[in-house]
């Protein structure tokens, strides 16, 4: 595994509320770039400056993912695991024809 990748991904709501996920730190640094200015605050911040740090080797991806997920939750942006969200998974994993 990469040592920017996330040991578990972080799923998060984007647009009109699809879940996607932040499976490493560029990934969340990413997020945290496009995030809106004015919508931005301390949370953001601070998860903005761990995602730096992880990339630059000053931290752990872990250490940064946690921030991330605490940003994410503080705005709302955390996906539930639903039933039906696991089930279309398991389904996509094993039919070829769904996508």
């Amino acid at each position: 595994m990469k040592p920017d990748m996330f040991r578990q991904p972080v799923s998060i709501l984007v647009g009109l509320g699809f879940p996607a996920e932040v499976r490493g730190v560029m990934d969340a640094y990413r997020h945290l770039v496009e995030w809106p200015v004015s919508f931005r605050d301390a949370a953001h911040s601070v998860a903005l400056k761990a995602c730096h740090a992880a990339l630059h080797g000053e931290i752990e991806a872990e250490t940064a993912r946690g921030f991330f997920a605490a940003f994410a939750a503080k705005h709302d942006l955390l996906a539930p695991e639903t039933p039906a969200i696991a089930a279309s998974h398991m389904r996509r994993d094993r039919d070829p024809h769904v996508q």
